[in-house]
C-alpha cells in the first residue's frame, strides 16, 4: 500500500479523498491555488503546496508544477479526483514516466474514450448498443444537414472531444442546424482545442442512466449497479439517485453486463462509469464512458457499502478485488443533490463570501462539502460548493429525507440553488420517477410559482 498520495484536485472531492486516505493510514499532499489558500482541504491534508494563481491553467492544469510537487513531497501516487487532469492522457503518461502511480485507468484507456467518435466505434465493435448517428467526423453544415434528414429530426450536434455539456446542442429543423453546428464547433475548438463534430439522433423522453464499474489489474470486473442522472441543466447533472426508478431487474442486469463489455473492450482498470440513454421501452444506448471517479459516486457507496475511493487506491496498488458480482447487493435508496453557488432562477454563478453555512445532520444524511463560514466563492472554478446525500429504506423515504435536509440547509451571503432543488424534490413528477433528461426544462415551463 502507498505511504503518501498527492491529490491533484480541489474542493469537496479533495476533502473526500483525504478522508479515505486517513482511514487507510496514508499521508496526503494537497495542492492549491492562491484563490484556494483558505479552503478546508488545504488544512486537512498532511502537507500542502501552493502551485500558482487562481486561473486553472496557471495552477491545477499545470502538469509541470504538479509533477514538481510530486517529486518534492515524495508522493508515490496521485489521485486526480474528477475534472481538471483526471482524464488527461499527457498527465497519466508523465506520471508513468516519473515512476509515480496514477490512481485511475491506463493512459491508453483514457485515450480510447477521449474522443466520443472513437468511443462510438469501439462500443459498436464490442456489441454495446449505440445511438443512431455518424461514426465519422462531420466536416460541413451541408453534410450535417443531409445526415439529419436521413436519420430524422430532432438531432444532437455534438463535439467529439471535451465534456460538461460544452459543444453540444439539440436541433429540431434545418433552420436551427447551421447556426448550432458552426457555433458549437467554434466553442469546442475554443475550450478543447478540437472542433471536430458529429451528429446523433435524439432519443426522445430519454432517461440518463449510468453504470458504475470496477476492474482490477488481475482481470476481475464488477458493476455496482446504476444511477439515474436525468435531472440536468445545460447537460450538467443536478440531482442523481441510485438505483434508477425506471429500470427493472432484467434491464439492470443487461446494462451491467453491457458496461462490463465496454470496459473489457479497452482493457479498463480502476473505477469507471458507462453512461447510457434509456427510452420508455427500456431500450438502452451507449452515450459515453467517464474514465474517472464521478461526482455522484457517493450514492453508489450508500446503496452498496463499498468505498469507491478506497477500492481505487487498492486497485492502483495492484491489489485484487475482494468481492465478485454475486457478493454485491443494493440496500435502500440514495439521492444526491448538488449545491451550487448560483441564482436559483437563472442558474448563473453567484460568487461571493459565504458568511455562514449550516448543514443538516442525521443518520441518513451525508454532507460532502468544500467550504466553510467566511469562505469566498470565486468565479474561477465550477460553482458547486457541496453535495447533499440522503438515504432511505426505499425511494419515498429518501425523498422525504431530501426535502427535510434541503429545508434545513442554510447558506448565507450568496445565492444558491437550494430553493430550486427543494421545489424539484417536492414535485409530483419527481416523486413519480418521471426524471427524463427534459425534466428541468419541463419543470420550469410548467411551474406556476416563483421560488
Amino acid at each position: 500500500m502507498f505511504k503518501k498520495i498527492l491529490i491533484a484536485n480541489r474542493g469537496e472531492i479533495a476533502s473526500r479523498i483525504i478522508r479515505t486516505c486517513k482511514k487507510l493510514g496514508i499521508q496526503t499532499v494537497a495542492v492549491y491555488s492562491e484563490a484556494d489558500s483558505e479552503a478546508p482541504y488545504v488544512k486537512e491534508a498532511d502537507e500542502s503546496y501552493l502551485i500558482g494563481k487562481a486561473k486553472v491553467n496557471e495552477s491545477y492544469l499545470n502538469i509541470d508544477i504538479i509533477i514538481d510537487v510530486v517529486k518534492k513531497s515524495g508522493a508515490e501516487a496521485v489521485h486526480p479526483g474528477y475534472g481538471l487532469l483526471s482524464e488527461n492522457v499527457d498527465f497519466a503518461n508523465r506520471l508513468e514516466d516519473e515512476g509515480v502511480t496514477f490512481v485511475g485507468p491506463k493512459a491508453s484507456s483514457i485515450d480510447a474514450m477521449g474522443s466520443k467518435l472513437t468511443a462510438r466505434n469501439t462500443m459498436k465493435k464490442a456489441q454495446v448498443p449505440i445511438i443512431p448517428g455518424t461514426n465519422e467526423p462531420v466536416e460541413t453544415v451541408e453534410e450535417a444537414s443531409k445526415i439529419a434528414s436521413d436519420i430524422g429530426y430532432p438531432v444532437m450536434v455534438k463535439a467529439a472531444h471535451g465534456g460538461g455539456g460544452i459543444g453540444m446542442q439539440i436541433v429540431h429543423d434545418q433552420d436551427e442546424l447551421a447556426k448550432a453546428f458552426e457555433g458549437n464547433a467554434r466553442r469546442a475548438e475554443q475550450f478543447f482545442g478540437n472542433g471536430t463534430m458529429f451528429v446523433e439522433k435524439v432519443i426522445e423522453d430519454a432517461h440518463h442512466v449510468e453504470i458504475q464499474i470496477l476492474a482490477d489489474q488481475h482481470g476481475n470486473y464488477v458493476y455496482l449497479f446504476d444511477r439515474e442522472c436525468s435531472i440536468q441543466r445545460r447537460h450538467q447533472k443536478v440531482i442523481e439517485e441510485a438505483p434508477s426508478p425506471l429500470l427493472d431487474e432484467t434491464t439492470r442486469k443487461q446494462m451491467g453486463q453491457a458496461a462490463i463489455q465496454a470496459a473489457q473492450a479497452i482493457d479498463y482498470v480502476n473505477a469507471g462509469t458507462i453512461e447510457f440513454l434509456v427510452d420508455e421501452q427500456l431500450n438502452f444506448y451507449f452515450l459515453e464512458m467517464n474514465t474517472r471517479l464521478q461526482v455522484e459516486h457517493p450514492i453508489t457507496e450508500e446503496i452498496t457499502g463499498i468505498d469507491l475511493v478506497e477500492e481505487q487506491i487498492k486497485v492502483a496498488a495492484n491489489q485484487e478485488l475482494t468481492f465478485n458480482q454475486d457478493d454485491l447487493h443494493m440496500t435502500g435508496h440514495a439521492i444526491e443533490a448538488r449545491i451550487y453557488a448560483e441564482d436559483p432562477k437563472t442558474f448563473f454563478p453567484s460568487p461571493g463570501k459565504i458568511t455562514k453555512i449550516a448543514v443538516p445532520e442525521g443518520e441518513k444524511i451525508r454532507n460532502d462539502i468544500g467550504v466553510t463560514d467566511n469562505y469566498t466563492v470565486t468565479p474561477y472554478y465550477d460553482p458547486m460548493i457541496a453535495k447533499l446525500i440522503v438515504t432511505g429504506n426505499d425511494r419515498l423515504e429518501a425523498i422525504q429525507n431530501l426535502e427535510w435536509a434541503l429545508s434545513n440547509y442554510q447558506v448565507e451571503g450568496i445565492k444558491t440553488n437550494i430553493p430550486f432543488l427543494l421545489e424539484v424534490a417536492k414535485s409530483e413528477a419527481f416523486r413519480e420517477g418521471q426524471t427524463r433528461t427534459s425534466f428541468i426544462q419541463d419543470f420550469i415551463t410548467n411551474s406556476q410559482e416563483a421560488f
